[in-house]
């Protein structure tokens, strides 16, 4: 898939997985022994990632089709799954220490109404962290067929402020050798996306292929966001209306 927005990690290559594990893992510290809810969970794979260090993880999403298969495969006696919608929470305000929505707000029609209801279940004392992917400049017609927007940097960081005293920023991306970074900027016809297979191009620039990555080929960090492939975003002292 050009676009694969459904993870399975069952029938997924491991280096997509990985890509997206690593904001799980990236989110334990803000997430280790509390209650977490993992919005727009999806299938499942981190709601489960988090059940390993958290007291407790609720993980919700409109699809009743991965729900069902969240349940099945992932349900744990510290895990559990509902059907919901982002924009209208069915839990108690102050209800989660740490809420988690990655690779979601592109996706939602009513973005504020999302992030008015993160901060409505946030603990006063909790954190949100959310992702999405980064762009040049901010558009509403992105590539991405499934998306709505994708956000520059800049206007992430003021769309958050809205519903949060604090917004940090940082950025997720592949490590990839000096070789390949310097051939990323002078192969202006692209070159290196046509060497076939895959594996011959890694050899060339001594970067891991996508599809065999691991999470330590993997960064999450404040440095270096205009090189980022996604954003993420760690935000405190929510704003309750």
């Amino acid at each position: 898939m050009s676009y694969p927005e459904r993870i399975v990690p069952d029938e997924t290559d491991p280096g997509i997985v990985a890509l997206h594990l690593k904001r799980y893992r990236f989110a334990e510290p803000w997430c280790r022994a509390r209650d977490v809810l993992d919005a727009a969970c999806g299938t499942g794979y981190g709601s489960a990632a988090l059940g390993a260090f958290a007291r407790s993880v609720v993980g919700v999403d409109v699809d009743p089709r991965a729900v069902a298969y969240a349940r099945s495969r992932y349900a744990a006696a510290n895990v559990e799954f509902a059907v919901m919608d982002l924009a209208s929470l069915e839990f108690a305000a102050a209800s989660f220490d740490a809420v988690c929505v990655f690779e979601a707000i592109e996706h939602v029609p009513d973005r504020e109404a999302v992030l008015r209801e993160v901060a409505r279940v946030l603990h006063q004392d909790g954190a949100a962290l959310l992702s999405t992917p980064r762009a040049e400049c901010t558009t509403d017609r992105p590539a991405n067929p499934f998306h709505t927007v994708e956000y520059a940097p800049a206007d992430f960081e003021l769309l958050l402020r809205r519903f949060f005293e604090h917004v940090e920023l940082y950025g997720q991306r592949r490590l990839q050798t000096r070789r390949h970074r310097l051939l990323q900027r002078v192969d202006f016809l692209g070159l290196r996306r046509r060497v076939r297979p895959p594996r011959a191009a890694a050899a060339v620039l001594g970067t891991p292929p996508t599809a065999s990555l691991t999470l330590d080929d993997v960064v999450i960090e404040r440095a270096d966001i205009e090189h980022a492939s996604e954003i993420v975003a760690v935000c405190t002292g929510p704003r309750h209306a």
